[in-house]
């Protein structure tokens, strides 16, 4: 009975082992696993950090544009007045040339 317990005990340590191994390669593949994740992950988050500058400098180009375009249109805005009161000089300058 002896010898057999020890076969038994054996037998069964055998098996865990066996049980440890395949647990073991199954972790190992789960760590590759999640190594090749946080790889991608480290390579999105950059990505998204170079987004978010270039998303800034594109604003602030937005803005500069903006201001431009106010700018350009208030000088259009001047320069139609200007033309404006030109053509108001002009008429009454013409207007009493031709009065007797």
């Amino acid at each position: 009975g002896h010898e057999q317990l020890l076969k038994m005990m054996e037998e069964r340590m055998m098996d865990v082992e066996q049980k440890l191994r395949l647990v073991k390669r199954l972790l190992q593949d789960k760590v590759n696993q999640l190594k090749e994740q946080l790889s991608k992950n480290t390579k999105a988050d950059a990505m998204v950090k170079d987004l978010y500058v270039e998303n800034a400098q594109l604003l602030k180009a937005l803005e500069a544009t903006e201001q431009r375009q106010k700018s350009a249109e208030r000088k259009n805005y001047l320069l139609e007045e200007k033309i404006a009161n030109l053509n108001r000089i002009v008429k009454n300058l013409a207007s009493p040339s031709f009065s007797p």
